[in-house]
């Protein structure tokens, strides 16, 4: 036996969605219902641990043998729930298949993937695996027709039973056919490596302030009804919260039509209205908009036994780059803190006071949406060390592109901002500087860096937030066109990069730019066709079914099959250099990071999840953070001449610093 394929079946009462897999697992009444599984990809048989049938030992064995491969689709999902039942297998010794579907540039999901590699789908067996998953793995509502029972047991429903364990046969099949299309594209082992590491990282968790998020979740409580009843007594509605009734009402009231309350509508309209119940009203709404506080319930509902919440992260979650992405929390995308008094407004929302932290700092909301970072805390008798790269996109960009300015920035005071803005304006930079005249210029300079590094142009500007910096928008071309005149050679990186896609979709002959290499990778037995960019730590980059078709513009542009951000369907995306340029830039920085992570590693550091360009350390009293700064600076050996630096600091709780 050198490959075992599995796929089991399983019961909690925890919500999986809600609390991750981890607790799920955890929970005293988890069990596994049901065992299918694959010798060395031969036919598919399944044990029905769920009525006595029982694992047999040559089985047994081979789950904690190192020379057998265990393949599953999620196959951290069968590892966790594995070992939690008591069969002990190491997470070395597993492969996932859907994360090679994702290395792949497919997409997540058995069903989905299988219908974008182009296996025959049968949706009414998705939905009937779905009802069957409902029936068996999840507790049911007691009725008087049930007998009052809280969970299904196969004797309940023998037929569904039975047609519930043949699901579970054809999801190895599925799996295993999946497996075999993306063999002929291996996953590098230095990813493989990654990926066991990060399974460590989310296996091992972080503590969570339980306090902290306790009063959270009753201070939010508190306001909230606090809210509700002003804005009640103010506008008279039944329920103030609605879009609808409010917008009816501020319409009558001020007589003028609102079209909506989205987020930035709200915020004009307190900035121009002159109707103090009106904008009362309006500041209500946002108070009880915050979305924060929905992280301090997704906390609540994932905090395991010992205090700590696991699965924070994904692995190649951001699929074109290969990215992590955030899950349960979301820690990807965390509000910012700006207080001052952070340990302060800590301590009142420990207390629950609702009263006091309203009289210290005016806007609960805001205050507990800044306090949202500091729920997760180190280990006892640790503390957090929390170091990231400084401008990491930026010096990625500079020397692959070879802009000879930027790496001498980067080599020296590294104020990029400024540097920009001499560039674009002529401008020593010694007098771009608090103070000076010419400190306006930064501002530019920033906005620009921040926006036009991937061939964007005046809407890139304002998409950052270019006209709420003080700029118009009659000067935004200007600004476009200094920045890509003191940028040549990214300019030029954009249109050699999107040169050597087209010229490999013309010819089909592999390419080489900028020490990336262009190729068409093919299997023609299968009917896979990918273009792929080899980057320099020779990690790939997949775009599946590409071909050439005219864009919007009417010029010739690689197109590809990916998930539409928008639709969430997979179908036809349309890129071009500039966007190509990025998604390698991404991929380049996250490789970085992932040689960090490695490094911190082997060090003995424990990584507890890691930000963007950033990595949080569980570490001891006597971990130095300079110490790890130098770590993360260190030079990359597939990236001679990229100047990385990195900046951090300590605490005792996760923050912005």
């Amino acid at each position: 036996m050198k490959h075992l394929s599995i796929d089991i079946e399983t019961f909690s009462s925890v919500d999986i969605q809600k609390a991750g897999l981890y607790k799920y697992a955890l929970s005293n009444d988890f069990e596994i219902l049901l065992f299918a599984y694959s010798i060395d990809f031969g036919e598919v048989k399944i044990i029905d641990l769920a009525n006595g049938e029982v694992i047999p030992e040559n089985l047994i064995s081979a789950l904690n043998d190192e020379s057998v491969i265990k393949h599953a689709y999620n196959a951290p999902f069968e590892w966790w729930c594995l070992n939690q039942a008591g069969y002990k297998t190491g997470i070395e010794q597993w492969r996932d298949t859907m994360f090679h579907g994702l290395y792949c540039g497919y997409t997540a999901g058995l069903g989905a993937t299988g219908m974008a590699i182009g296996l025959p789908q049968d949706k009414k067996k998705d939905t009937t695996g779905k009802a069957l998953i409902k029936l068996f793995c999840v507790p049911c509502k007691p009725t008087k027709s049930n007998g009052g029972r809280v969970r299904n047991l196969p004797h309940h429903e023998p037929e569904k039973w039975e047609l519930f364990k043949e699901y579970c046969i054809q999801d190895v099949v599925a799996e295993t056919e999946i497996y075999k299309r993306l063999a002929i594209f291996p996953v590098p082992q230095e990813e493989q490596d990654m990926w066991v590491l990060d399974q460590k990282i989310n296996a091992f968790g972080v503590k969570i302030d339980t306090e902290l998020v306790e009063g959270a979740l009753i201070i939010n409580d508190v306001v909230t009804r606090e809210l509700t009843e002003e804005a009640i007594v103010i506008t008279g509605l039944d329920n103030p919260n609605s879009a609808t009734q409010l917008g009816r009402w501020l319409s009558e009231k001020l007589d003028v039509e609102i079209l909506n309350l989205q987020k930035g509508t709200v915020a004009e309209l307190i900035k121009t209205l002159e109707d103090k119940d009106a904008i009362r009203a309006l500041e209500i709404r946002q108070e009880l908009a915050k979305a924060s506080i929905k992280k301090y319930v997704a906390m609540s509902e994932a905090i395991c036994p010992d205090g700590r919440v696991r699965g924070l992260l994904q692995f190649y979650g951001a699929n074109r780059t290969g990215r992590w992405a955030g899950r349960l929390v979301q820690v990807q995308n965390l509000p910012r803190n700006y207080l001052e008094t952070l340990d302060y407004a800590r301590e009142i929302v420990k207390e629950q006071n609702a009263e006091f932290l309203k009289l210290v700092y005016g806007n609960v909301s805001d205050t507990l949406s800044q306090l949202i970072r500091t729920a997760f805390i180190p280990s006892e008798n640790h503390k957090f060390v929390v170091a990231d790269f400084s401008a990491i996109e930026a010096r990625v960009i500079a020397w692959l592109a070879g802009e000879s300015w930027r790496q001498e920035v980067f080599a020296t005071h590294g104020k990029i901002y400024e540097a920009s803005a001499s560039q674009m304006f002529g401008v020593p930079i010694e007098l771009i500087k608090k103070g000076n005249p010419e400190y306006a210029l930064r501002q530019k300079g920033k906005v620009a860096e921040l926006a036009l590094g991937y061939g964007g142009g005046s809407g890139a500007l304002i998409a950052m937030g270019a006209l709420n910096m003080g700029l118009t928008e009659e000067e935004l071309p200007d600004v476009v066109k200094r920045w890509r005149n003191a940028n040549r050679r990214i300019v030029d990186l954009w249109w050699g990069i999107e040169n050597a896609v087209i010229t490999l979709m013309e010819t089909g002959e592999t390419q080489g730019f900028k020490g990336l290499i262009f190729s068409r990778e093919m299997d023609l037995v299968y009917g896979q066709d990918f273009l792929t960019i080899k980057l320099p730590s020779n990690r790939k980059l997949f775009y599946p079914k590409p071909h050439l078709q005219e864009n919007r513009f009417g010029n010739m542009a690689l197109h590809y099959f990916g998930v539409n951000q928008t639709t969430k369907k997979w179908e036809v995306q349309e890129t071009y250099g500039g966007k190509l340029v990025e998604n390698i830039v991404q991929a380049i920085s996250r490789d970085c990071l992932a040689v960090t992570l490695k490094r911190l590693e082997e060090k003995g550091l424990q990584t507890v999840m890691h930000i963007h360009d950033e990595a949080v350390i569980d570490a001891g009293m006597d971990i130095d953070v300079e110490k790890v700064c130098e770590l993360m600076g260190q030079p990359i050996s597939w990236a001679p001449g990229l100047l990385l630096k990195a900046a951090g600091f300590e605490s005792n709780y996760y923050m912005k610093d």
